[in-house]
């Protein structure tokens, strides 16, 4: 396979997750956290660098392509591990413990509380959470990329 071809998978690979996440979001109903977000702009990045690298195919782009893939990769391990409770996400994503707050400061935390949190799993298939897909499909986009890299 062509790195021309490796590189226009992987693009197309970051816009098609891009769709899917949209999809999700105004046609399901399931509006993204804040993780969910951080998820997104790499595989933003990802696109632009694929179309830059169709048009002045270069092993740095091919680098780039696959450090933008590892990082929303790396985003989805940790979104992952903060859905299953492995560890705390951003404190304005998770719910935090309430002791020691008087009525007013608890009620200035709820008010000031995101509309989605990222600590609750909202949509899975196959025991696995939309956070844990795109890990797993952005490690298969940094793969093509790795290999656009190899070829070019």
């Amino acid at each position: 396979m062509s790195a021309r071809i490796l590189i226009l998978a992987a693009a197309a690979g970051s816009a098609a997750l891009l769709i899917a996440a949209l999809g999700f979001q105004h046609l399901g109903g399931l509006p993204p956290c804040k993780l969910c977000y951080w998820q997104r702009y790499p595989h933003v990045v990802a696109v632009l660098i694929g179309a830059v690298a169709l048009a002045l195919p270069r092993r740095a782009l091919a680098a780039l392509g696959a450090l933008a893939a590892l990082t929303t990769a790396a985003v989805g391990l940790y979104h992952t591990g903060v859905e299953k409770a492995w560890w705390e996400g951003p404190s304005t994503c998770t719910s935090g413990a309430i002791g020691g707050l008087s009525t007013d400061e608890l009620m200035d935390q709820i008010m000031a509380a995101p509309m989605v949190r990222c600590d609750e799993i909202a949509w899975e298939f196959l025991t696995l959470s939309m956070a844990s897909w795109n890990m797993l499909a952005a490690l298969a986009l940094a793969g093509l990329w790795i290999a656009a890299y190899r070829k070019l």
